[in-house]
């Protein structure tokens, strides 16, 4: 057994989803949940029940690390050590992404990022490969494990932990490197692209900017977030933000539904790990088609507006 770190993410003063799957990738170890900028007491409900048995939660007594990444990352190193952590993990996010590579350089340790499942006792990942063609299992040699997760990639599975608290104060002074002063949220309501459990996607046969709003009504009724092909966003009709694929952004939703999407392997490529693939395209030949679980021949235009009116109706 290993004592494994998992680095909490948060929204809204709760544990995400996503970071829920990561602590059940730790089943079977000592897992220590670490908590930077949340009162860990309004956590420990909920982290235990993943099977947390301590919470971690990390003070910074030279100043803020929510507006210093490489403080927060010099603060997460000095609990690793503290607890003699074997493993670390953490949600391949934005926040996640970004403390890791921090971690990484100042402990001189091997990160893998963006992987789809661990072996934590044999120290390997799986991760994708070739623009999502294959998977490689890699072997991390080094003193500590350190690895992200793609989000949704592992369904979360209740277990039991104790979940006690402790405090750890980091006392690192501020390197003053980066400092954040702002930070702008995207639309009100919106699902981050890359954690949400349903992703709707619309391609080139959208036609116009407008017309997402046929998807954002449909997304709202199922709690989904939307997302647009290359093709669509290179017509000018949704920002690259949007934009999932190769180029784009990676998801792993546990329902994708591809809207006039055609299928490029470039667009595979970013969402491939998605648990459930449906696809709605008039055209029969469409290569979405061969990728799918479940296939819709027709015009977007009508079936969306009837998968919509299907759902306020409570019929699903």
């Amino acid at each position: 057994m290993t004592r494994t770190g998992i680095l909490i993410e948060t929204e809204n003063g709760a544990v995400k989803d996503t970071t829920l799957g990561v602590i059940t990738a730790a089943a079977g170890q000592d897992i220590y949940a670490l908590v930077l900028g949340e009162s860990p007491a309004a956590l420990q409900a909920r982290l235990a029940e993943y099977g947390v048995g301590t919470i971690v939660g990390i003070e910074v007594a030279a100043g803020d690390p929510g507006a210093n990444p490489d403080l927060a990352a010099a603060a997460v190193a000095a609990a690793l050590q503290s607890y003699d952590l074997g493993a670390l993990l953490g949600t391949a996010s934005a926040a996640g992404k970004d403390i890791f590579a921090r971690l990484a350089a100042l402990l001189e340790a091997p990160l893998v990022s963006d992987c789809v499942a661990v072996d934590i006792d044999q120290q390997r990942v799986r991760k994708s490969h070739f623009s999502g063609k294959t998977y490689a299992t890699l072997k991390v040699n080094g003193s500590v494990l350190l690895c992200t997760l793609r989000p949704n990639a592992i369904e979360p599975v209740k277990s039991t932990g104790e979940a006690k608290i402790e405090t750890f104060t980091a006392d690192g002074a501020d390197p003053g490197l980066v400092r954040v002063i702002e930070t702008k949220q995207g639309a009100a309501g919106r699902l981050d692209l890359t954690e949400a459990p349903v992703v709707i996607t619309g391609g080139r046969a959208i036609k116009a900017a407008e017309n997402y709003k046929m998807l954002e009504e449909c997304a709202d009724l199922i709690g989904a977030a939307v997302g647009a092909s290359r093709a669509a966003v290179d017509a000018g009709y949704a920002p690259h933000s949007m934009q999932v694929g190769q180029t784009g952004k990676t998801v792993s939703p546990k329902l994708y539904i591809a809207c006039g999407v055609s299928g490029a392997v470039q667009h595979f490529a970013g969402m491939k790990t998605s648990r459930v693939i449906v696809a709605i395209n008039e055209d029969k030949d469409a290569p979405i088609f061969a990728k799918c679980d479940y296939g819709i021949v027709g015009d977007i235009f009508e079936v969306v507006p009837r998968l919509t009116a299907q759902l306020k109706e409570g019929g699903f």
